[in-house]
Parts: structure tokens; C-alpha cells; sequence
């Protein structure tokens, strides 16, 4: 039993700068439980494709070149690694060429369904987890014990996305504005997996919450859901 008595996934779905990151990272520290950072699984297999030189859009090669890679992300909550064959690739994914193209290539359906199978083995391998991502709820953990869907203004996303970046002018803090709503637009109608809260997850509005009070409400939701099936 992990720390805490909790022991189950908790699922944290959202669009970008919604502070998923260091909430799950948190939430995860709090619970005793791993923490798994799919987002980043998709960034690291567009550093490949971008390394490989081919183009996003392009699913057939972008497949293939991801089928090749080997992609590997740590599971501990206090550090960060996240590697492609054997490079530490953990800064750069947060770049702007990354976050440009990460959509183009993870709305490749092939590219899905192979991360998909090793976010599943790395969660059956630890007894109590926290899973960040965008559909961790609704394809990959259908049937996890918690699911949270957080979200926030897109100006609140914007700022929090800059100070992370270390951006600070307006034409920069704008311009991230505007990439946050085409990988919005581009996530939440791709045809494979698309941007959306499961029926059953809680939603979580973060707009005027700090980030221990965020915390603070995944950590009731995943300990009343111990409680409860132990009651049951």
C-alpha cells in the first residue's frame, strides 16, 4: 500500500498550461504514488521525427521513424527524465519547435496506439500512479479509480505557459496565446483520441486556483475514492 492508504491511477486531462505538470507532480509526491507524464512521451517521439528530418504532417514517415526510436520517460515524481535513444532530450521538448509539431505527430494514429501500449505497461507496473496527459481518461486508463479534467482561461494558460518559458514580452506572451489555441483546435478535433473530459471525470477549473489548491482537491478526490471502496 502506497503512502497514504491510496492505490489505483489517477487520471489529470487538459490542454495545455493548465499547470498539469507540477499538479500531478505534486499530487503524485503527496499520494506516495508514481507519476507519468505522457505529454512529454509525445514530445520526445517529435524530437525524433524532427531529428530524422521528416515532416510532421507526413503520418506514414513519422510512423515509421517513431516505430525505430526508443523513447523513455522516468516515473518518479521528484525528477524528470525523459530520453531518446539514450539522449537526455528533457529540456528541449519544452522548445517551441516541439510544441509546434508535437500535434501534427501525435495525431498519428500509429504513433498513438505504440505510446498508448508503453503508458499502459509503465502504469501496471507501479500500485498507485498519477498519469497526466489528454486522454488518459477517455482511451488509454478508461477504467481508472479517479479522473480530473483540468482546466482554465486561455489567458491564465497563456501567462502560466510564458513564466515557465521565461517569456515576457507581450508580442511573445501573445504569440503563445495563439499556439495554445491552434493545439487546442488541432487536439480537440483530430479523429484519433481527440481533446475531451470523460463522462465520469471531475472537472477542475484552475483560473483562480494556486496550484496547492488544485492539489489540495485531487488528493481529496483520490482519497475519498479509497474510502469509498473500502466501504463498499
Amino acid at each position: 500500500m502506497s503512502a497514504r492508504g491510496f492505490r489505483g491511477q489517477v487520471t489529470l486531462d487538459g490542454p495545455s498550461g493548465t499547470g498539469k505538470s507540477s499538479v500531478a507532480r505534486a499530487a503524485a509526491t503527496r499520494l506516495g504514488a508514481a507519476y507519468l507524464d505522457t505529454g512529454a512521451m509525445y514530445r520526445a517521439a517529435t524530437v525524433a521525427v524532427l531529428d530524422a528530418g521528416v515532416d510532421p504532417e507526413d503520418a506514414e514517415a513519422v510512423a515509421r521513424v517513431v516505430a525505430g526510436a526508443r523513447i523513455e520517460v522516468g516515473t518518479a515524481a521528484d525528477t524528470e527524465r525523459v530520453e531518446v535513444d539514450g539522449t537526455d532530450v528533457a529540456v528541449r521538448i519544452r522548445g517551441a519547435e516541439v510544441t509546434r509539431n508535437v500535434s501534427a505527430v501525435s495525431a498519428v494514429p500509429a504513433v498513438r496506439r505504440q505510446l498508448v501500449d508503453q503508458q499502459r505497461a509503465l502504469v501496471a507496473a507501479a500500485d498507485a500512479v498519477v498519469v497526466e496527459g489528454r486522454d488518459i481518461g477517455t482511451v488509454v486508463l478508461p477504467d481508472a479509480t479517479v479522473k480530473v479534467y483540468l482546466t482554465a482561461a486561455p489567458e491564465a494558460r497563456a501567462q502560466r505557459r510564458a513564466a515557465q518559458l521565461g517569456l515576457t514580452t507581450p508580442d511573445e506572451i501573445a504569440g503563445l496565446a495563439a499556439d495554445l489555441r491552434r493545439r487546442d483546435e488541432y487536439d480537440s478535433s483530430r479523429a484519433d483520441s481527440p481533446l475531451r473530459p470523460a463522462a465520469d471525470a471531475v472537472v477542475v477549473d484552475s483560473t483562480d486556483l494556486d496550484r496547492e489548491g488544485v492539489v489540495d482537491r485531487i488528493v481529496e478526490l483520490a482519497l475519498s475514492a479509497v474510502g469509498a471502496g473500502e466501504r463498499a
